[in-house]
């Protein structure tokens, strides 16, 4: 059974695991490689964003396993506070079935309750499956950060898109 829900302290563990795997995955889609932070470090992590209004971390589960994560953080700049800024990954073997597209709906119940008017993320561009999820579901292209990122010793692109919340312009 699919479920979304808040993520837990306790679900730190997991949460490593997922994205160590995730990392080293040959279509390198997010820009850990190696490891991710420390359970110890994520479990501090989950426990500030439990008590922190601008920022939020969801999981999906499958028959209680998490296999998914979607966090969330509120530019804290005064003039872009209507925006937060996104971050999604889902197991290898869990891809194609929705769970991306429940966690981004999510997302947006979310960034209606914060009075969130715009959401970003960052993408590669190698990243097809994302690129086709991402646009799917109504994010648009914004423009293209050339070397935006350094990973593994080199630089790499990352193409910004953006939903706009329905009902907020």
């Amino acid at each position: 059974m699919i479920r979304v829900r808040r993520a837990d302290p306790a679900d730190a563990e997991a949460l490593v695991a997922l994205a160590e795997r995730v990392g080293r995955e040959e279509g390198r889609w997010i820009l850990t490689t190696s490891s991710w932070r420390s359970a110890a470090d994520e479990r501090r992590y989950l426990k500030a964003v439990q008590h922190h209004a601008d920022a939020a971390v969801f999981v999906v589960e499958d028959d209680g396993s998490v296999v998914g994560r979607l966090s969330l953080a509120r530019d804290p700049h005064p003039a872009s506070q209507h925006v937060a800024d996104l971050g999604l990954m889902v197991a290898a073997g869990h891809r194609r079935r929705g769970l991306g597209k429940a966690l981004l709906e999510e997302a947006v119940r979310w960034a209606r309750d914060s009075g969130i008017r715009k959401l970003e993320l960052h993408v590669f561009p190698w990243n097809d499956p994302a690129l086709r999820l991402y646009e799917a579901f109504g994010f648009e292209r914004e423009g293209l950060r050339r070397e935006h990122y350094a990973r593994d010793g080199e630089y790499v692109d990352a193409i910004l898109m953006a939903y706009r919340i329905p009902g907020h312009g």
